[in-house]
């Protein structure tokens, strides 16, 4: 039976499909990954469209919530990694939330961004009690001091947040306009992009043996 990760928060705009396909590509250096694109917004789907094969992993794209709950069923693959749509309250959320063996939950530091994701861990991930971890995205490389300082204020409210983070890198939006995971893209920032996604994968996995 596959391991179960889902990538969500009910803001758009925070990295998420991001997180979910550079996730998936670094974790399918050694495991059978498929990417499940559950967003209607399609982008993971978009994205790997432009890879020609080279991901190193599979997508399928579904949106139905009765499928999304059967995801255990699925064979022939070590993990399963969902990226959810932004509607907090849509039954197709709540499907892979509850099947879900690990959550990721995507933010930017920002007080206001911090703020919505609060919201989604109080509605959507406390009710349920599935492991899970914040994952600061966007992270400003000259204000690392911001991203502390979100590190602490998660902490103090009881929410688990990843310590390793991921630094804000023109690398990740080229790397997707030429339909490549930030492990394959060899440009500018290109190697811290990619050891920003090595340290989170650690971590998480880390986290989720124990």
């Amino acid at each position: 039976m596959p391991k179960i990760i889902a990538i969500l928060n009910g803001k758009g705009g925070v990295g998420k499909t991001t997180t979910a396909v550079n996730l998936a590509a670094t974790f399918a250096e050694e495991k059978k990954v498929l990417l499940i694109d559950a967003d209607i917004q399609g982008s993971a789907s978009w994205w790997f469209g432009r890879s020609q094969n080279t991901m190193g992993f599979d997508l399928s794209q579904e949106v139905n919530p009765q499928l999304l709950g059967d995801l255990k069923k699925i064979t022939g693959y070590d993990l399963i990694v969902v990226d959810t749509p932004p509607a907090l309250h849509s039954e197709a959320l709540a499907k892979v939330v509850a099947i879900a063996d690990y959550l990721v939950l995507p933010t930017p530091p920002a007080p206001m961004d911090l703020t919505v994701l609060i919201d989604t861990v109080r509605a959507a991930v406390t009710p349920v009690g599935t492991p899970h971890r914040v994952l600061l995205t966007k992270v400003d490389t000259r204000s690392l001091g911001e991203a502390l300082e979100a590190q602490n204020t998660l902490m103090q409210l009881g929410i688990p947040a990843c310590h390793a983070f991921i630094r804000a890198y023109k690398a990740h939006e080229r790397a997707a306009l030429e339909g490549v995971a930030i492990t394959k893209w060899r440009g500018k920032n290109a190697r811290e992009a990619e050891s920003d996604y090595r340290r989170v994968a650690n971590e998480l996995q880390r986290d989720w043996r124990k």
